[in-house]
């Protein structure tokens, strides 16, 4: 378990022509949903940012976000005069409307038509070359950063993760001793049961004595306290792996917690539910955890 899906990175950069700002953000995810915010005309560094983020990410929700300034030297306005056109007839077309309704509007200005979508614009980005390979040369650096900074959130992660293991296989050491140390009290009391039954029916003995059997056999938490040692043993190989960890740890965590409800449900003994609730606890919080490992 090396990498949570929790980052952030950011990087500045300029030309003669442009200045941008770049920030990648990580939060938890199912896969991996690449979401991009990037000026018009960006569609090649798109591709060139997607594919660079599915090579280096595994999981999470990664939002990148690119903000562009051209210099004033840079900047050329350009009007769409066939967008001017239709906005223009769009106008005049609610004044005529207007006034058919007896309502009075006010005469649209220069800046307002000059404002509306789609009338001026700017020389695309995209087509900017030396820009675009600016920017390009950009997302090695920020996506190092990135990772760096998951790495950091899954170090912290793994020794949190760690340490709950620790406390499960102790809890788990606990409740076997307490089991081991309530056998003689089941024996005792299937006996007392048995005896019971015995001198109030004349039951089958043989029919008995196997129910008798059944029923000390479901109360037997042997198999459960096994499967919960081997669990944490299979998480600790895991959090050891460089290998993308959080879909793995996520499925264990789930059988640990089916395991703990069994032996809280097959306890009959105080104590031994008691170390059960604790173990249940411990499960959960880190299950929360591992709902940040990539």
């Amino acid at each position: 378990m090396t990498h949570s899906m929790t980052a952030f990175a950011s990087r500045t950069g300029q030309t003669d022509t442009a200045s941008w700002h770049w920030e990648m953000r990580g939060v938890n995810g199912r896969g991996l949903d690449i979401r991009t915010r990037l000026p018009d005309g960006m569609d090649r560094l798109e591709q060139t940012l997607r594919t660079a983020l599915g090579k280096a990410l595994h999981r999470g929700t990664v939002t990148v976000s690119l903000r562009l300034t051209r210099t004033s030297d840079a900047v050329d306005l350009n009007i769409d005069e066939a967008q001017l056109d239709r906005v223009l007839r769009a106008l005049d077309l609610v004044q005529e409307r207007a006034f058919a309704a007896g309502v009075t509007l006010g005469q649209p200005t220069a800046a307002d038509v000059l404002s509306s979508r789609g009338v001026v614009g700017t020389p695309a980005p995209g087509n900017d070359d030396a820009l675009i390979a600016a920017l390009t040369t950009d997302i090695g650096p920020l996506l190092s950063d990135f990772r760096a900074m998951r790495k950091q959130e899954g170090d912290a992660l793994q020794r949190i993760v760690a340490d709950q293991l620790d406390r499960i296989r102790a809890h788990v050491d606990q409740a076997r001793t307490l089991a081991e140390a309530r056998q003689p009290r089941v024996r005792q009391t299937l006996r007392e049961a048995y005896a019971r039954i015995m001198e109030v029916t004349a039951a089958d003995d043989a029919r008995l004595v196997q129910e008798l059997a059944v029923l000390a056999v479901k109360q037997d938490v042997t198999e459960e306290l096994d499967r919960l040692k081997a669990h944490v043993a299979a998480a600790w190989d895991i959090i050891e792996d460089d290998a993308p960890a959080g879909r793995r740890l996520d499925f264990l965590a789930q059988e640990l917690n089916r395991e703990v409800n069994t032996l809280c449900a097959k306890s009959q003994d105080t104590e031994l539910t008691q170390v059960g609730l604790a173990l249940k606890l411990v499960v959960d919080q880190m299950r929360e955890q591992i709902q940040n490992v990539e």
